[in-house]
């Protein structure tokens, strides 16, 4: 009696070995399934923020509202003197601050640049605005003789038309670990009305 409770004791146990080697192998399945999952996951996660969150989007540099502090025009001469106070803004839109280079603002009559003013190296932080305040002075002074006709006739309507230009060249640092390189342009196109002594028009690209 005692032989063949042995020997049906060894025949469970031989039954029960190729069912416990399946559920290993289940549960093996079952855990590649999950990690492959996650893997999955995880790629859509940072696929999705590499094309939203972290993508890293150029600066913008914008003249602020400009106040005129001093303006004299002779269209005879021809000449004009201007002395005005402004904000330099430089916009940061990146999950991550913007360090830029020190620049120069140039203000132009027809090309010919007429004033400038510096702007100093700092940084934006993230989703910031950081605006500089600045007081700027043009002359007519240094403009060529070939000038001249142009600028004599357009004092003459009352109305001065003037383009600045500036490059702000600096690094976006995203999450302190990724840094890309990212130069911030301003074209801006403004019209002083030489009757008021204020800016009529001002528009920045």
């Amino acid at each position: 009696m005692a032989e063949k409770g042995n020997q049906r004791s060894d025949e469970e146990m031989a039954n029960s070995q190729p069912e416990q080697h399946q559920l290993k192998r289940k549960k093996r399945i079952r855990l590649g399934i999950y990690i492959a999952v996650f893997v999955v996951f995880q790629i859509i996660v940072i696929t999705t923020l590499s094309l939203t969150v972290l993508k890293v989007k150029t600066p913008k540099v914008r003249l602020g509202a400009v106040n005129v502090q001093n303006l004299t025009a002779a269209p005879e001469t021809p000449s004009f003197d201007m002395t005005f106070a402004t904000q330099i803004s430089i916009k940061n839109t990146n999950l991550g601050r913007y360090k830029f280079d020190a620049s120069t603002v140039k203000f132009d009559y027809d090309g010919a640049t007429v004033g400038q003013v510096n702007v100093p190296e700092s940084k934006v932080g993230m989703w910031s605005t950081k605006k500089i305040d600045v007081t700027v002075s043009l002359s007519a002074k240094g403009l060529p003789n070939s000038k001249n006709s142009r600028l004599r006739s357009e004092l003459s309507t009352g109305v001065l038309r003037l383009t600045s230009e500036a490059t702000a060249s600096g690094t976006v640092e995203l999450m302190m670990v990724m840094k890309k390189k990212k130069s911030a342009t301003m074209d801006c196109t403004l019209e002083v009305n030489l009757s008021t002594k204020k800016i009529q028009y001002l528009e920045c690209e």
